[in-house]
């Protein structure tokens, strides 16, 4: 099961973008098409039987390749390090002497070395063109450096903005300028049954791209009564925590988590 949160209910880290204006570049929608054709060659001959003909119905799926062209390089890598040996204290356990072996007693014991630091990958999306990105608070949490990189593997260190963990958003920042960004639509809009696309970077592959429908709305994980999630069948893999969920209006219309 894939969750999203739905930018509703992002309200806290959300306020911190809310006064920009966000670019918008909308995809074009993909309506399945229908197609009947009857062919005079196939009408039953005189005198025969016609025989039973399948539905003339045919569905054709859409195609996501125009939505993530337009919206792909607004789609970015977020690398977060955190100091393990400031999170968990310095020094560690060390060696007591009195319990090696007898034989090792007396020799030099070396300085083992402390934990090193510890490095998280998630996703973001870009929603204003200087440089402002949303993603997950989990992603960023307690970092102490965060780095976005482009689909052009341009590299900028990102400032936490806002974070908010009970929604699981946090607002970051770059120093960049013309970027390309995404439009952020209604969840309240969506049902179930629609088609969405969530594009990532899991294990830190560009543009990963995985679609699905929508399978539930509102739905609750244990011991959060804050924020309703929505349900879809959408692959997400480690490394898409962060990413945007599009509809086909190519519209963000949740943070995959």
């Amino acid at each position: 099961m894939t969750t999203t949160i739905p930018f509703r209910r992002t309200a806290v880290a959300l306020a911190l973008v809310g006064a920009l204006g966000l670019g918008a570049v909308a995809a074009e929608r993909v309506l399945p098409s229908t197609t009947a054709a009857v062919s005079a060659s196939t009408a039953p001959a005189a005198g025969t039987t016609p025989a039973v003909a399948a539905s003339p119905a045919a569905h054709s799926l859409p195609s996501f390749a125009d939505l993530v062209a337009l919206h792909g390089k607004a789609v970015v890598r977020v690398s977060a390090v955190k100091d393990a040996a400031r999170t968990a204290g310095s020094g560690g356990p060390g060696i007591d002497p009195d319990r090696l072996p007898p034989f090792f007693r007396g020799l030099p014991i070396p300085e083992m070395p402390g934990p090193g630091p510890q490095r998280g990958q998630g996703s973001g999306f870009i929603v204003a063109s200087d440089g402002v990105v949303l993603t997950n608070a989990h992603v960023v949490d307690g970092a102490d450096e965060v780095t976005v990189t482009l689909t052009d593997q341009r590299e900028y260190r990102a400032k936490v903005v806002g974070s908010d963990a009970t929604t699981d958003v946090a607002v970051l920042k770059i120093d960049a300028r013309d970027l390309p960004t995404v439009r952020l639509g209604d969840p309240a809009k969506l049902r179930v049954g629609d088609w969405v696309v969530a594009i990532g970077t899991p294990y830190g592959l560009e543009n990963t791209v995985t679609s699905g429908i929508v399978s539930a709305k509102s739905r609750a994980l244990p011991g959060d009564a804050v924020v309703p999630f929505i349900q879809t069948d959408a692959a997400v893999n480690p490394g898409n925590s962060g990413g945007p969920l599009f509809n086909l209006d190519g519209e963000v219309i949740g943070i995959n988590s």
